[in-house]
C-alpha cells in the first residue's frame, strides 16, 4: 500500500467499526477496503496538461486541504450563528422578564404588604372575639398610635399604660416562644422604619427572656452566680438610653485596653446592657405613642362637638322649600257616596280651628309662677337619711380637684361600647341629635284624641341599591305621622245612625312629618310618589324620597282623591329639615 493509501486509511473510519468488509457490504464492492483512484481522469490530465503523477498528487492534496479549510470555515460560521441565536434568545427572555416585571409591578412588596395587613386584621378579629394573643396587644397599640383611622370603631381596646416589655412578665415558656415567632414575622413584613425599631427592641427583650426561661437555674442562664447578677442589675437599673450608651463605650474601651479585667463579669454586664438599652428605647417610644394617642382622642372629641354644633346650626338655618309630588287625582280614588253639605261645612270649620290652634301652640307661652315647684320649708327625715348633702364650698373644691385630675391624665380611655341589641326598625333610623330634636319637637305638639291617631306603620319596600351608599351609610329618616278620622254622613248613615249613635269612623286625611336634618344636598328638597299597592286595590303606597344619606320610606294609605285646597288643610312644605305633607280626602255633596 502506497503513502496516499495510508493517509486515506488513517483518515477514514475503520471498516471494522462500520461492520463492513470486501466480502460483506451492502454495495457488493469487492474493492471496498482500497482507495478509489479515478484513473481515466488522471490519464486525461496527463495527456491534456502534461502533468506528471507527482504533480497530480500535489494538486489532489491542495484540493483536499482547501476543502478542509472551507469545511472548518463553515463549522466556525455555524458555531457563530448558533452563539448569536442563543444570545438573541437570552435577550428576548430578558426583555420578556422585564416586561412581566413592569406589568406586575412590585408584586413582591405588595404581597408582603398584603400579609402584614392580614396579620393586623387577624389581631382585630381576635380582640373583638375576646381571644387576643400577646402579639395582638402589641400590634394594636402600634396601630392605635400610628394608624387610628384604620382601626374599626368596635375594637374595644386602648393603648396600655404600661411599657410594652412588661408583657413578658406573665408569659410561660411556650407563650414566649410563640410571641418571638410572631415578632420575627412582623420584622420580616414591616416597612415603616419607626415600627421596625419597635419590633427590633422587642426582639432583643424576647430573646433574652426566652434564654432565661429555657435555663434550669440562674447560674446556667447567666453564667454568673446570683449575687453577681444582682450587682449587674443594680448597676444598670434606672439608667436612660444615653447613659447606657456611654457605659457601653466604656466597657468596650476596657476590652480594647491591655489591663487585667474580669472578662466573664464584663461580658455578662455587656449582655445585660444590650437588653436594658432595648427596654429604655421601648419606654421612650411608648411615651411618644401615648402622647400621639392622647392628641388624637382630644382632636376626635373636638371634631364630634363641632359636628353636633354644625348639625344643629344647619337645622336652624334651613328655609322653607316647595316640595314636588303628585297625589291621587280625580277619578283615581275609591267611589264615595255623597254627604250632607251642612255637616261637611261644620267639619271644615273644625279642621280650620284645629290648624289655628296648632299654629298658636308654636308660640312661646308666657311664664307663670305655677310652672315651677315651690321651695320646701324643711327637708323630711327620710330625705335626710337618703340624700347626700354637700356644702357649696366643698362641692366647688371637689369639682376643681376632678378637673385637675382630668388635665393631668396621661391618657383618656375610650368608652366601652354597649353590646348590640336585637335589631329593630328603629335601630336603622337616623341617630343624629338634630333628627332627635326635631322628632321630640313634633311629638310635643300632641294629637287630637277624638279626631287624630298616631300613624307610624311602614310599608315594606324592595331592597334598593343607591349609587352613593359606598360613600355614605344609608339610614332611614325619622317620622311622626297622624291619621285623621271622622264620620261620613251619607244617606245610608243618616238613615241608620244619629249623633248619639254615630257610624264607624273612616279615614279622612293624613299628616306626614318626615325629618331630613342631615341632607348632603340641602338645595334639593325631598319629594313623594304615589305608587300602586300590589296587595290591595283599595290602597296605595306613598313613598318619600330624598338624597343621600337617607333611604326611601313608604306608607300604605287609603286610595281616594285628595283635596288640594289650602283652605281644606292641604300643606306640602320642606322647612328646617322637616318634610310636612298634610291632606284630606275630597267629599261629594248633594243639595237638598
Amino acid at each position: 500500500m502506497d503513502e496516499d493509501s495510508k493517509d486515506y486509511a488513517s483518515s477514514r473510519p475503520s471498516l471494522d467499526q462500520l461492520g463492513y468488509s470486501n466480502v460483506n457490504n451492502p454495495f457488493n464492492d469487492i474493492n471496498l477496503e482500497s482507495k478509489f483512484v479515478w484513473g481515466k481522469k488522471n490519464q486525461r490530465d496527463r495527456k491534456d496538461f502534461g502533468l506528471s503523477a507527482s504533480e497530480l498528487d500535489r494538486r489532489e492534496r491542495d484540493r483536499k486541504r482547501e476543502a478542509d479549510e472551507e469545511l472548518a470555515k463553515l463549522n466556525k460560521r455555524r458555531a457563530e450563528r448558533e452563539l448569536e441565536r442563543k444570545q438573541r434568545e437570552e435577550e428576548m427572555e430578558q426583555k420578556q422578564r422585564e416586561a412581566e416585571l413592569a406589568q406586575m409591578g412590585d408584586w413582591h412588596a405588595k404581597e408582603e404588604e398584603f400579609h402584614l395587613e392580614q396579620a393586623k386584621r387577624r389581631a382585630e378579629i381576635r380582640i373583638k372575639e375576646g381571644r387576643a394573643k400577646p402579639i395582638d396587644i402589641l400590634a394594636m397599640n402600634l396601630r392605635l398610635a400610628n394608624e387610628p383611622d384604620m382601626v374599626e370603631d368596635d375594637v374595644e381596646l386602648e393603648i396600655d399604660l404600661e411599657e410594652p416589655y412588661t408583657i413578658f412578665d406573665s408569659l410561660l415558656l411556650e407563650d414566649v416562644e410563640e410571641l418571638e415567632q410572631d415578632i420575627q414575622m412582623h420584622l420580616g413584613l414591616e416597612k415603616n422604619e419607626m415600627t421596625l425599631d419597635f419590633w427590633r427592641a422587642m426582639m432583643v427583650v424576647a430573646t433574652d427572656k426566652l434564654d432565661k426561661l429555657q435555663a434550669d437555674n440562674t447560674r446556667a442562664a447567666t453564667g454568673v452566680v446570683g449575687s453577681v447578677n444582682q450587682d449587674i442589675q443594680r448597676v444598670l437599673q434606672g439608667k436612660t438610653y444615653e447613659q447606657l450608651m456611654v457605659l457601653q463605650k466604656q466597657i468596650m474601651a476596657k476590652f480594647d485596653s491591655n489591663e487585667p479585667i474580669d472578662v466573664e463579669y464584663w461580658e455578662n454586664l455587656l449582655k445585660e446592657l444590650v437588653v436594658h438599652k432595648a427596654k429604655a428605647r421601648l419606654s421612650t417610644m411608648h411615651q411618644d405613642m401615648l402622647a400621639r394617642r392622647l392628641q388624637q382622642l382630644r382632636d376626635k372629641q373636638h371634631d364630634e362637638a363641632r359636628k353636633v354644633q354644625e348639625e344643629l346650626g344647619a337645622v336652624l338655618s334651613m328655609q322653607a322649600t316647595d316640595v314636588e309630588g303628585q297625589g291621587v287625582g280625580p277619578g283615581e280614588g275609591l267611589a264615595t257616596e255623597a254627604v250632607d253639605e251642612v255637616l261637611s261645612e261644620q267639619q271644615d270649620r273644625a279642621f280650620m280651628k284645629q290648624d289655628d290652634q296648632q299654629v298658636g301652640s308654636e308660640t312661646v307661652e308666657p311664664y307663670d309662677r305655677g310652672m315651677s315647684p315651690e321651695p320646701m320649708e324643711q327637708i323630711s327625715t327620710s330625705d335626710k337619711n337618703d340624700l347626700l348633702i354637700l356644702d357649696p364650698v366643698e362641692d366647688i373644691k371637689q369639682l376643681v380637684e376632678q378637673r385637675r385630675k382630668v388635665l393631668a391624665a396621661k391618657i383618656i380611655p375610650s368608652k366601652p361600647k354597649a353590646k348590640e341589641e336585637s335589631t329593630t326598625k328603629q335601630d336603622s333610623m337616623d341617630p343624629s341629635i338634630a333628627s332627635s330634636a326635631l322628632y321630640e319637637k313634633e311629638k310635643a305638639n300632641g294629637i287630637d284624641d277624638e279626631e287624630e291617631a298616631v300613624f307610624n306603620i311602614e310599608a315594606e319596600l324592595a331592597k334598593q341599591t343607591y349609587l352613593w351608599q359606598d360613600k355614605y351609610r344609608p339610614r332611614k329618616p325619622r317620622y311622626f305621622n297622624r291619621v285623621h278620622t271622622g264620620y261620613e254622613w251619607n244617606k245610608y248613615n243618616q238613615t241608620h245612625y244619629d249623633f248619639d249613635n254615630p257610624p264607624p269612623k273612616v279615614v279622612q286625611g293624613y299628616k306626614f312629618n318626615v325629618f331630613y336634618p342631615d341632607l348632603i344636598e340641602k338645595s334639593v328638597a325631598p319629594t313623594y310618589f304615589i305608587e300602586k299597592d300590589p296587595e290591595s286595590p283599595d290602597t296605595v303606597l306613598i313613598r318619600f324620597h330624598a338624597g343621600p344619606p337617607y333611604e326611601d320610606i313608604a306608607f300604605r294609605i287609603v286610595k281616594r282623591e285628595w283635596e288640594y285646597s289650602h283652605k281644606k288643610g292641604f300643606k306640602c312644605t320642606f322647612d328646617r329639615g322637616v318634610l310636612s305633607l298634610w291632606f284630606h280626602f275630597k267629599r261629594q255633596f248633594y243639595r237638598k
